[in-house]
């Protein structure tokens, strides 16, 4: 791997495997597992509080760790290589802390599992990340990109429908085992990618950066040169705003589609929705990174905020179940074009040496965007539901609308291609 004649399709694959496993696992935890397990824990009418500050503390957390982690894979000298190392132990670690969430008591266990979680979780990630900048030849990286968001959503939808299966007999008080059988599911499905990964992928050896101490090295990971690379600050924070209205979608779902449409079975509603807008995100993901090697990354990317946009606005003045799945394929579309070249004009601005730690940093914007998010649209969904019935999600539709636009403008500061 690493110029044009010995890169070949099948590692697009072994590259970007594992990132179909993360996806299927954060998609379940978030969207239906998770949510469906709180519910054994706290009141109905603090679901979404309860929700946002679980979920914010850990995005948090993983918004620290893959900077760190990558800052330290950067410069590690192992004889296997810089990345894999840390995809097996932080792949072994997750295997080993999802049974923590059916163990639990209490929303204090819960709490600790879920950052746990997000340690493990971003010490695979942020290494994983960086074999695109470091084995893909320079004019394919967006279709490496492509590929990469394409397995990701697929990796979400995939295992959507029986997730749901398992916890709909869960929350129909059918027994816990149904709990264990979809934790037990996502665990085989992390391994079975881990091991691939570590097996197949042959980085390069003696392509590290520099080999700092390691106390230096742990204080630089955030630190970045803004005159040097003023186009990738503009670019954390237009990623920043246009991810934002995506991860609150994602993660009010089920709470928006059971307090508003009131459908007789939400986490199979929740299903269906996740499901449409898992096959628009296919259909857009690699078309999109291949159109952003042609014709720049911007233009894809701003295309894709703008049509976010325009998914939102019927879902302000109707509610209707018809409506909302509508809206989901536009959202679908957006965010597969929006993943796929924004990851790609990621890769182009990340220094060479530093790969890991500058792709570490855009989770400044993803978990931390998501994390800021549920902070702030949880308590407000609450506090303005109790003020009139589902005022709350007007307001979160709002603000996801604006979030879009602006975000979708920023990206017009950057100069560099």
């Amino acid at each position: 791997m690493g110029n044009n004649s010995a890169f070949r399709r099948v590692d697009y694959i072994k590259i970007t495997i594992f990132g179909f496993a993360l996806s299927a696992l954060w998609g379940s935890l978030h969207t239906i597992v998770i949510p469906a397990r709180l519910l054994d824990f706290v009141a109905e009418s603090q679901k979404a509080t309860h929700l946002g500050i679980l979920m914010g503390v850990g995005l948090l957390l993983a918004m620290v760790v893959q900077p760190i982690v990558g800052a330290l894979s950067d410069r590690s000298g192992f004889g296997w290589g810089r990345r894999r190392p840390y995809i097996l132990v932080g792949a072994t670690l997750v295997i080993m802390l999802l049974s923590g969430i059916g163990w639990s008591a209490s929303y204090a266990a819960i709490f600790l599992i879920y950052c746990l979680l997000q340690i493990a979780s971003n010490t695979a990630q942020g290494p994983y990340q960086a074999f695109i900048p470091d084995l893909v030849p320079g004019g394919r990286r967006g279709v490496a990109s492509g590929v990469k968001t394409l397995l990701e959503f697929a990796g979400g939808l995939a295992l959507v429908g029986l997730i749901a299966y398992l916890m709909d007999r869960y929350l129909a008080e059918q027994g816990g085992l149904w709990l264990w059988y979809t934790l037990a599911l996502l665990a085989f499905l992390l391994l079975g990618a881990m091991v691939a990964t570590v097996l197949t992928v042959k980085e390069r050896p003696g392509a590290g950066g520099a080999q700092l101490p390691l106390l230096p090295t742990l204080l630089k990971s955030f630190k970045i040169d803004v005159k040097a690379n003023r186009d990738f600050v503009w670019f954390l924070v237009s990623r920043l705003l246009i991810l934002i209205p995506m991860s609150t979608l994602q993660k009010f779902a089920l709470y928006f589609l059971m307090d508003v449409t009131e459908v007789a079975s939400p986490a199979a509603a929740t299903r269906n929705l996740l499901i449409v807008v898992g096959i628009c995100m296919l259909a857009a993901a690699y078309f999109a990174g291949r159109l952003s090697d042609r014709i720049g990354r911007r233009p894809v990317v701003v295309s894709s905020g703008l049509l976010g946009a325009l998914g939102i606005l019927p879902l302000l003045f109707s509610h209707n179940y018809g409506y909302i799945m509508f809206c989901g394929a536009l959202l679908g579309i957006s965010s597969g074009a929006f993943m796929s070249s924004n990851w790609a004009l990621a890769i182009d601005l990340v220094p060479k040496g530093e790969e890991a730690r500058y792709l570490g940093l855009t989770n400044l914007a993803t978990a931390g965007g998501a994390a800021l998010t549920l902070f702030m649209m949880g308590p407000m969904i609450d506090f303005f539901n109790a003020q009139s019935p589902n005022l709350g999600y007007s307001v979160m539709l709002l603000a996801c609308f604006i979030y879009f636009i602006v975000g979708s403008f920023l990206i017009m500061k950057v100069k560099r291609r």
